[in-house]
């Protein structure tokens, strides 16, 4: 049977396909359409397949909260040109509200989730076939507590998260410590939820650019140290200097406002 332009038009619009896709499609299964769309998922899991080692660094970071509980995840793509397609960002944002709603454990409970019969990981591969770029949900973080609260950075390539040991914190108070996450980008929430690898990194760091400057070889660990303790100031939280006003750290600013921090996640695809 001749396949019309509506036929054409119906596919497209049930599959995102391109024009010619859909007509191939429909011209090879004579014009069914529940075939046509097998065809069409079967090439989105071809291009996913011939993508594979290629490097996804581009994409969509999106994070949300409610009820004390916060999520933030970034489907990755190729291009730019792409990560920026309404399309896109709306498959995104169709994975992150299925995670508010089922609150997965992991990655792997995420791209195992059903949307529409099909499990996020189908539903990617099938986004692959249709802007012929490999795909994939690569990060993901959850947070909870009493409150919690989410922030977007403009451009969807950065995200945090933050939840509060209390009920009912201020939404802008909880919105300034995410935005001190997006933009200071802590190591962890105190001195002491910094790994040991990292003290020990630091620390090796110090002794050698102390030794670089000619200090006494006995006064390596003194001077070692003096430099952790301003790296803790510097990446971890609550001692950081509160960026909107550097008279106060942050926990200084928790403090004020009755808050507690007991976790935040941060995503960021951009190079730092």
């Amino acid at each position: 049977m001749a396949v019309t332009m509506a036929d054409i038009s119906k596919l497209r619009t049930m599959t995102g396909a391109g024009m010619m896709d859909c007509k191939n499609a429909l011209t090879e299964t004579n014009g069914d359409f529940d075939k046509a769309i097998e065809i069409i998922r079967k090439k989105g899991q071809a291009v996913a397949a011939k993508r594979s080692d290629r490097e996804a660094s581009e994409g969509c970071v999106l994070a949300a909260s409610q009820d004390g509980y916060a999520a933030v995840l970034a489907l990755k793509c190729e291009t730019d040109f792409v990560a920026k397609n309404a399309d896109f960002v709306a498959l995104t944002q169709t994975i992150l509200d299925k995670t508010m709603a089922e609150k997965p454990a992991d990655l792997d409970a995420l791209k195992a989730l059903q949307i529409d019969g099909r499990n996020i990981a189908e539903l990617i591969i099938d986004r692959s076939g249709i802007t012929g770029e490999k795909m994939e949900v690569d990060y993901f973080e959850c947070v909870s507590g009493g409150s919690a609260v989410s922030y977007i950075h403009p451009g969807n390539k950065l995200a945090t998260i933050v939840s509060f040991a209390e009920a009912g914190v201020d939404y802008q108070v909880m919105r300034d410590v995410a935005m001190q996450v997006a933009a200071m980008n802590p190591v962890s929430l105190d001195k002491t939820s910094v790994p040991e690898k990292v003290i020990a990194t630091e620390l090796e760091i110090a002794r050698e650019k102390a030794r670089e400057e000619g200090k006494p070889e006995n006064m390596l660990d003194k001077i070692a140290e003096g430099r952790l303790n301003k790296f803790f100031q510097e990446s971890t939280l609550v001692a950081q200097a509160f960026i909107k006003d550097g008279k106060m750290t942050v926990a200084d600013y928790l403090k004020a406002n009755n808050a507690t921090v007991t976790a935040f996640k941060r995503i960021t695809l951009n190079q730092e």
